[in-house]
């Protein structure tokens, strides 16, 4: 790395690209990262080095729907086909909106997008126990038709319609970044955007080829692979709430500023983090301060600048020596 420059592995969230209340549109995304780099260009004036990662939830679900839909017309794709092609996709959107963020500002500053591979155990037990919902609903009959005709894991759930049933895949855990050494390189000079929707999930077969295999791994815990294998100093979660909170929602609400690895644990086990939103986060926050980072932060997009300096956002830091 550049000596006296702080590499910074910024992880942005499904709002950075695709709102809750907008349909999700290439006009909508395009005008949400839009947003999202001009406070990624604030950030880089800091004198950083600057990795990009973020999520495809929106994106990837919508693609298997359209596969669903187009599958009498052309084959469908498997799922990690469906991460790589996602990752190029809004790697694209950030990769052209920086670009021309930058020419406002008046500097050029090569930006470079990464298809990036991320490997999995082939033996992790969530192989055994699939619980990542994607893709459309289907019908009892559609489900049963999917579980026999192409052996998918299908979950029902609550949904309102007749269509109450998904499929589900496994969620391992990440081990490995097969492109890490072609990002150290990379970031001396360049800001990179990479592994996008936690990576596309590999495993090694028997002759050690890779091997794409059925799988989402969760963003955050990529996120902080990627943070990790990269030698990151800061990790900058970018999420849609300003503060991590005690009592979220509730009248006696706090909000955190900087809390050690041991409160972040303390507050995990107390049940203060929700298990499908905060809770991924604060793991893997804790996990990269314990790998030998920094400090990590999460917060807002719109706070993102300010929490570097220590006037936003929540920060986790190492504990506290005696």
């Amino acid at each position: 790395m550049i000596k006296g420059k702080k590499l910074l592995v910024i992880a942005l969230g499904g709002n950075a690209i695709k709102r809750s209340d907008e349909k999700g549109t290439s006009e909508n995304q395009f005008k949400n990262v839009a947003l999202a780099c001009e406070e990624l260009v604030k950030i880089n004036k800091q004198g950083y080095l600057m990795i990009l990662t973020h999520g495809n939830g929106p994106q990837a679900g919508n693609l298997l729907i359209q596969q669903e839909e187009g599958n009498k017309l052309v084959p469908s794709m498997p799922l990690d086909v469906v991460d790589a092609m996602t990752q190029g996709a809004i790697g694209y959107m950030f990769q052209n909106q920086l670009q021309n963020t930058f020419r406002r500002d008046g500097r050029n500053i090569p930006i470079a997008s990464l298809i990036t591979q991320m490997i999995v155990d082939k033996n992790d037990t969530a192989f055994q126990n699939p619980t990542k919902p994607i893709g459309p609903f289907y019908s009892d009959q559609e489900a049963k038709e999917l579980a026999e005709s192409k052996g998918y894991s299908m979950k029902e759930v609550r949904h309102g319609t007749k269509e109450n049933w998904r499929r589900v895949v496994a969620s391992p855990n990440p081990i490995g970044l097969v492109e890490a050494e072609i990002i150290k390189r990379l970031v001396v000079n360049t800001i990179v955007i990479t592994s996008g929707g936690g990576g596309i999930p590999v495993v090694r077969n028997a002759s050690g080829d890779l091997v794409g295999i059925e799988a989402v791994i969760d963003k955050d815990f990529a996120g902080e692979k990627l943070a990790e294998v990269v030698d990151g100093d800061i990790f900058l979660v970018l999420t849609d709430v300003d503060h991590v909170c005690l009592h979220f929602g509730k009248p006696e609400e706090e909000a955190l500023q900087e809390i050690t690895v041991s409160e972040a644990k303390t507050y995990l086990a107390e049940g203060h983090f929700p298990v499908g939103s905060m809770a991924p986060k604060i793991r893997a926050c804790i996990a990269f301060v314990e790998n030998g980072g920094e400090y990590a932060i999460i917060t807002s997009i719109e706070k993102a600048t300010l929490s570097l300096s220590g006037n936003a956002g929540t920060r986790i830091a190492p504990d506290k020596k005696d």
